[in-house]
């Protein structure tokens, strides 16, 4: 008969591996968390019917203003943003530390007693010297269009939306949001990334390498499970 200490390793075992099936038959259909925390996207409100008073030549549902573009401005509009993202970060920092010691002694007496003369001496030096360096560059290039989900009491668009790219077995999320103001909206309802305030933009992947970071979690556990 098992002891209550083996009965214990067992099921810890069994656990892990119904963990590890479940973790792997999942992992492609593991969707990566995300730093745009509203919605994606938004219907726009619905219209109340009004009756319409068409004519031989006017028709009110294909009736623009002569002055009017096209330009997003109500919940439910599309923009299309530009991300053009390039950062460059350098630190370099140095610093440098010297110390140098020296001692000297004599000895012509001991206890009252002439003696040999003796004499001693002693240096010590320390040097330190220290340089760092950190670099870091990151290029994001790419088009995403968005979804006007809000418009604020000032005119701006706060926008979102997400697209899905899938390759094989592996699926591509590009997300973004932010704060859009109408006067960046260019011909063709263009918005360059670089002008979008409060700008989340994010690209994640649930491909291999996401599985890879799972099966990590799986041998910690059964390595911890080992020390017991």
């Amino acid at each position: 008969m098992l002891n209550t200490h083996s009965r214990k390793v067992c099921n810890l075992a069994l656990k892990g591996i119904a963990l590890a099936s479940c973790l792997l038959v999942n992992a492609c259909a593991f969707t990566p968390e995300t730093v745009v925390k509203q919605p994606m996207t938004a219907k726009p409100a619905a219209v109340a019917p009004v009756k319409s008073n068409n004519g031989a030549i006017f028709n009110v549902a294909a009736y623009h203003p002569l002055f009017e573009d096209r330009r997003p401005r109500y919940v439910g509009d599309t923009v299309t943003i530009n991300i053009t993202e390039n950062t460059n970060t350098t630190k370099n920092s140095e610093s440098n530390g010297s110390k140098d010691g020296k001692a000297a002694n004599s000895i012509t007496s001991l206890f009252g007693h002439n003696v040999p003369a003796a004499s001693f001496a002693g240096s010590s030096s320390n040097s330190v010297k220290e340089k760092d360096d950190a670099k870091s560059s990151n290029v994001f290039n790419g088009s995403i269009t968005v979804t006007v989900i809000d418009v604020l009491p000032n005119g701006n668009l706060s926008v979102s939306g997400e697209k899905q790219i899938s390759f094989d077995r592996g699926t591509e999320f590009v997300r973004f949001s932010g704060v859009v103001s109408p006067d960046s909206i260019t011909v063709g309802n263009f918005v360059p990334s670089s002008k979008v305030a409060d700008a989340r933009i994010e690209y994640r992947t649930n491909t291999k390498v996401d599985a890879a970071s799972i099966a990590a979690l799986v041998a910690r556990f059964f390595l911890s499970m080992g020390a017991l």
